[in-house]
Order: structure tokens, then sequence, then C-alpha cells
């Protein structure tokens, strides 16, 4: 099966205008996107890796999982027409200060921009094109809310996006609404739920934390205790899919050299962190199976992916599903167990013995080492610049736990609401079912996306600030980086940020975009009742809209 992750990105030429042709397949030369059941009834896929590939014809989801890393703003004088931009205190320069100041906090340095997937490669990336976060200018002028309508309305009534269309634009310095159609109605939001996830993660839990991997002495004598803190990340060795995770041979290491002279007999695998169903409630049937969701556990290594090199093979080649190993964390404990020289017979399930008070390595429940994951701004940007649906699950239950409920899919979804609320957002439409936006049982208004978008970027929640790192740029990075190509949209390219969202029969886009006067607004479009084979239409109807709030000066 295919990898759900992030796809190298095939950006323009440095210089080039966006939209300018990649040195990837054309969008007649991409794949269609298989399905388990053998076909792909939907259409093609969108092309070249996007978060969504086509849904299978039962319904499957289609929301890669990825890696990504932070991608800081960087200015420009110039936009992708060649119109000057004025230099001055500009809003996208104050995020991005805010953005470098949140990362050194956590210590994670950034040297310079790039795509996320070169990020997530390691690779020295040169500056982006011109137009790409093209700065905003807090003195231009405001478009009119009269501008806006004229300009979306013909999109907004387009039959790709079906019946119920739900749309807010609002602008970012003022909170000016420009455009509500149902804006305060909970739809169906597919992936864009990973921006609450990550706004609620990061107010619960902090730029910097980071999630610990345990090893712990047994009850009996030769037995070691794995005990999965939830992150999804977690290697194996140096080779994992995710670079810089907290690697298990490390742990082992630890284990070997706190125990001495004694061996290891038998490994525990404690992944009782996690309680109820291993998938949600209002996931498509095959999504434990197509490649884009897992079983949920506690413990897991490099996101439940079973054959990595094979995953890094189809990630490689643009392909986003990846075959999902179906106990992840008796996965995970039977890697440990090898290197800790003890047989894959010797592993189950059970318990971390309570420690006392003067627990040593040797007695039970003593601990014999720890290891940490990634810092959660890093997670954060590896959940929404590729959309991956294991470490979003893992980050809501995060939320749960920091508020002291269970850690399942119903504590999380709960929790992040609680969040929200505090947060000060619009949760009146607000239901959560899971992190990822897998589930059909979530409900986001697109008030709430444009509340939670000025939030963060009007310095009041710094930590908030650093979910913009891994905000995809439209037609150069991340998800987006093979859309706005098409003639009607290449305003967007460069002058959006966003993250999508796509289940059969709902789209989703919400995000932020700089005008054509320099303004920055605000933006969330969700369908839930569009065409069920109608992808390519729906998505570059979506495009347009974004691209249109880019063209416009709207007055």
């Amino acid at each position: 099966m295919p990898v759900p992750d992030a796809h190298p990105d095939k950006r323009p030429p440095v210089g080039s205008p966006p939209g300018a042709p990649s040195d990837g397949p054309s969008p007649a030369e991409q794949p269609a996107v298989a399905s388990d059941n053998g076909g792909d009834a939907a259409g093609p896929s969108a092309p070249g890796g996007s978060d969504e590939p086509a849904p299978h014809p039962g319904g499957a989801p289609r929301e890669p999982a990825g890696n990504g890393g932070t991608h800081v703003p960087v200015p420009s004088d110039s936009t992708s027409t060649g119109r000057p931009r004025p230099r001055r205190w500009l809003l996208p320069a104050v995020l991005a200060a805010v953005l470098l100041l949140a990362l050194a906090a956590v210590g994670v340095t950034v040297t310079r921009s790039g795509p996320a997937a070169q990020w997530r490669a390691g690779d020295i990336v040169a500056e982006p094109p011109p137009a790409v976060l093209a700065m905003a200018d807090v003195n231009a002028l405001e478009p009119a809310a009269a501008g806006v309508r004229a300009a979306l309305d013909p999109l907004v009534s387009s039959a790709a996006l079906g019946d119920r269309v739900n749309v807010s634009v609002a602008d970012v310095a003022t909170g000016s609404v420009l455009y509500d159609r149902g804006a305060a109605d909970g739809t169906v939001p597919a992936s864009v739920t990973k921006l609450v996830t990550a706004a609620t993660v990061l107010t619960a839990r902090g730029s910097g934390h980071r999630i610990p991997t345990r090893a712990v002495a047994g009850a009996a004598p030769g037995e070691v205790v794995l005990i999965g803190g939830g992150d999804p990340t977690l290697a194996v060795d140096g080779t994992g899919f995710y670079p810089g995770a907290a690697r298990l041979d490390e742990l082992a290491a630890q284990v070997k050299a706190a125990l001495g002279d004694a061996t290891p007999s038998r490994v525990v695998v404690d992944s009782s962190l996690y309680s109820g169903p291993v998938h949600a409630p209002g996931w498509d049937d095959d999504i434990p199976t197509g490649g884009y969701g897992s079983a949920i556990t506690a413990l897991m290594t490099d996101g439940a992916r079973g054959d990595l090199e094979q995953a890094k093979r189809d990630h490689d080649n643009g392909t986003h599903a990846a075959e999902r190993v179906p106990e992840p964390d008796l996965h995970a404990g039977e890697a440990f167990a090898r290197l800790l020289g003890v047989p894959t017979d010797a592993v189950e399930r059970g318990r971390a013995p309570e420690a006392g008070a003067d627990a040593t390595a040797g007695t039970p429940g003593g601990e014999l080492g720890v290891v940490q994951s990634l810092p959660m701004v890093r997670l954060v940007d590896i959940m929404i610049a590729d959309s991956d649906n294991v470490v979003a699950e893992a980050l809501a239950r995060q939320v749960a736990l920091a508020r002291g409920q269970p850690a399942s899919f119903s504590g999380a979804g709960e929790s992040m609401e609680a969040v929200a609320e505090e947060l000060g957002l619009p949760v009146d439409a607000l239901t959560l079912a899971d992190g990822s936006g897998l589930s059909r049982a979530n409900r986001i208004s697109p008030a709430l996306l444009t509340d939670l978008m000025r939030l963060a970027a009007d310095g009041s929640r710094p930590e908030l600030a650093t979910l913009f790192g891994g905000l995809p740029v439209a037609a150069w990075s991340g998800t987006l980086t093979d859309r706005y190509t098409d003639v009607a949209a290449q305003a967007g390219a460069g002058m959006v940020r966003a993250k999508t969202g796509t289940l059969t029969g709902v789209h989703a886009i919400a995000g932020l975009v700089t005008t054509a006067d320099g303004r920055l607004l605000t933006f969330a479009v969700l369908t839930d009742q569009a065409p069920g084979d109608g992808l390519t239409a729906a998505r570059m109807t979506l495009d347009r809209i974004a691209a249109a709030l880019a063209a416009c000066g709207c007055r």
C-alpha cells in the first residue's frame, strides 16, 4: 500500500512565478490512487500528492499522514504580478518574529525557510520565490463586504460544491466579517479539524512539551516493561520515518546500562495510557485497512507503519497511503525485545508495577530509561504540513491528558471542545469525535476556524502562532504544492496559506490570504453535500475562491 505522509515538494524553480510548471509529473501523468478493493471509482487523485487523494467507492477518506518541518515566513518586496510591496510594519513579519521566538524557546533552530517535505528530508533549500508569503500591509485599505460578496457569490454557488456551502471571511487586523454564508453552522470539516487539534494541544501542553517513552523493571526478575506515553513518531533506530524522533535503540541502551549484568528475559508492553476503542466513531469502514488511519495505541513506532522501507519508497514516489500494522503496541514491543536480545515470543501486554518511593533500577517499577519525543511545536508541524492523521489522534489525546481526562476518542474530543471554549472560540456548533477529521461525526463552523486563525495571529497567545509553521503555502509547499496551478486560481499561488480537508462528498479549506492591496484576511469554506464523484472540480472551485480573495481589492 502507499504512504500517508509528506511527499517531496515539487516547487517552482527559485525566482519562477508561483504556478510555474514544476519538475514533477503533470496532472495528467499522475496515477490514480488505487483503493484497497481494487479500484478508484471516485475518479483520479488530485495532482501530485495532495493531502486527500481520491476517496474509495466505499467512501473512505483520503487524508494522508505525513511529516513536515518548520517554515518561517520571509519578507518579500513584490508579488507574482510584480506590484511593489511597501516596507512597513507588516503583520506576517510579526507572525514570523513570534514564531521564531516560540521556536527558540523550545530549542528548535530555524536557519531558513523551505517546503515542509524538504525540511523533513533535512535538505538545505533555497529561498522561496518572491511571491511566497508576500507581506501583508496593515495600512492597506480593508476590503468592503459588498466587494467580497461580488467576488465570491458566483464561485460559492458553483454546482461543484453541492447544496450546502458554508463560508466565513474576516479581516485579520480588525476582525470585521466580510462574508458570512452559514458561517455559524456546524459542518463536517474533514482534515481542517487538525487546526482545532493544533490550537488546543498547543494551549494545553505548550510548544516545548515532549512526550516520554519509558522502560521500567517488571514485577518478575528479568522482566522489562515498555510504557507507551503516546509518541506516534517513536522510531526503532536511526532509520525511522520521522527524522529526529525518539529511538527505541537508545532506550534499549539505557536499559542495558541500568541492568548491568542482569539479562532481560521478557518484555511487557504497557499501552494502558489510552482507553476506549482504537478506531473512532464515524470513521468509514476502510480507514483501518486503507492506509490513512490505524489503530490508535499509546505505544507505536513510525506512525504504525508496517513495511518501513516500502513506506519510504512509496513516499518518495508521491504515494500517500501506507500499510499499518494491526497491533501497533505489540509491534513496537517486539522491536524493543529484539534490541534487548529477548525472543519476540516473550513479549506480552501488561501493566507496569507501581514503583515505591525508594525504587531503584533493579526493583519493580524502578525506571530503567526514558526517551523524549520531538517538542510539541514540531509534532504540530508534522500533523498540519501533510495532514498526518495518526499524529493528529495522538495530539488530541495529549489535550485530554493535560486536563486529567481519559485518553480516548471521547475524552480527547470533549477536552478539545472545552479548551476551544476557554480560548473564546464560538463552540455552539462544535462537535469533535476525533482529532484528525477522519470522522464524519465531527462538526465545526467556518466562523470558529476564522476566529481561531485571528487568535493565532493577534499576538495574545504566542504559542498559537507556531501553528503557522506547518501551514502549507499555495503552489509551493506541503499539501498545497500542486494546487493553484489552474489559470483561474493562479492569483492565489504564494498568497494563500491553508489547511485542506476531503472526505467523499466533503471538501474544506481554511487559512490566510493576502489580497491584491496587501490586506491579510482569514477564510474558511466548508461543504459537506458535494457530488461524490466531483473531487477535482470541487478542489479547483475552493482554490478559485481563495484566489478571488487574493486578486481583489473588493471595494
